[in-house]
């Protein structure tokens, strides 16, 4: 038999999904029959599956010790790559200038050097997170970003701000902006681009159309064109709605595809302006909560920006022109 005491970081998950965290080499099939035969009680009791857990809670395992079967302690997250490019941190979050080529999470060919790892690795070296006293919880990015786009991403460093922030995120009260550079010269200085976006897994890739249908989700792309020089456009985009390479896809649909950008642009386009990924930069975040912002409250209102974007200078200076 082993209890778990249900911590801060578990607190207001399903029984159900707590367990598989906490005791993975449970079968799924078993962990249900031991709830229904009250080998799995909570606070002495018999409990179900969707109970949610709350601070201080027991749950009492009478499983065979072969589940908890110790494994040696090796933490991946310390082969990651020590350094993070911070940009604010505070007790319950972390924003993080992600670089280009670098992953957030890991995929099928890089488990170890990803955002998320490094991250973890800083705070377990800091002291403020030990894998070994937590049930369930551990560091996450509350968003993301493609590896060959720079820029901020938000880590929670406990579970009631990730709960926050991504409410928060799915209600639109948090703003990114970014900044990028298009071929050529948008006819109107400001827009909001509508559009409709599918996405095709097995080609990774997404599709825009002007026609709603089933499979497809609606998009809303906000641009200003800052400046445009040698026939490229810096826009600063702020992101209504955020889809999978909706930046890329949408101004590509529309005849301004983003330099660098191979898969949504035209390769022989990018030759000679010295640019092999898409010249974008998450460089701008801001907290706008319209309702409470419970644990976060105290960033309501505040924004956040990353000063040395790659391409500002080249672009400024004049470098970035395929005539010459």
């Amino acid at each position: 038999m082993k209890s778990f005491t249900i911590t801060k970081n578990d607190a207001n998950q399903r029984l159900d999904k707590f367990i598989s965290k906490s005791v993975p080499l449970l079968p799924q099939a078993l962990m249900y029959k031991y709830i229904r035969l009250k080998r799995i009680k909570v606070n002495g009791k018999r409990a179900e599956i969707s109970t949610r857990l709350t601070v201080g809670d027991v749950i009492d395992m009478y499983i065979n010790d072969e589940f908890f079967a110790p494994s040696a302690v090796k933490y991946d997250f310390l082969r990651a790559p020590a350094h993070v490019d911070i940009v604010y941190e505070d007790e319950n979050i972390i924003l993080l200038n992600k670089k280009v080529g670098m992953l957030c999470h890991p995929d099928g060919n890089e488990y170890v050097n990803t955002l998320i790892a490094s991250v973890q690795r800083y705070l377990y070296e800091k002291g403020e997170y030990d894998p070994g006293n937590e049930n369930s919880f551990a560091p996450a990015l509350a968003n993301r970003i493609d590896r060959n786009t720079c820029g901020i991403v938000i880590c929670a460093k406990n579970a009631q701000a990730l709960r926050v922030l991504n409410q928060k995120i799915k209600d639109r009260e948090i703003s990114k902006f970014y900044l990028c550079i298009v071929h050529g010269v948008p006819r109107k200085k400001q827009a909001v681009l509508e559009g409709f976006l599918e996405k095709n897994e097995s080609k990774n890739k997404v599709f825009i159309s002007n026609k709603k249908n089933a499979d497809n989700r609606t998009i809303l792309t906000k641009y200003t064109v800052i400046e445009s020089k040698n026939g490229f456009s810096l826009l600063e985009i702020d992101l209504l709605t955020g889809r999978t390479h909706q930046i890329r896809a949408h101004l590509a649909s529309i005849g301004h595809p983003l330099l660098g950008d191979g898969k949504y642009g035209v390769k022989e386009s990018n030759k000679g302006t010295g640019f092999k990924k898409q010249a974008l930069c998450s460089y701008k975040l801001r907290f706008d909560f319209t309702t409470d912002g419970d644990v976060l409250e105290y960033l309501n209102g505040r924004e956040f920006q990353i000063d040395d974007v790659p391409f500002l200078q080249e672009f400024y200076s004049g470098k970035i022109d395929r005539r010459k």
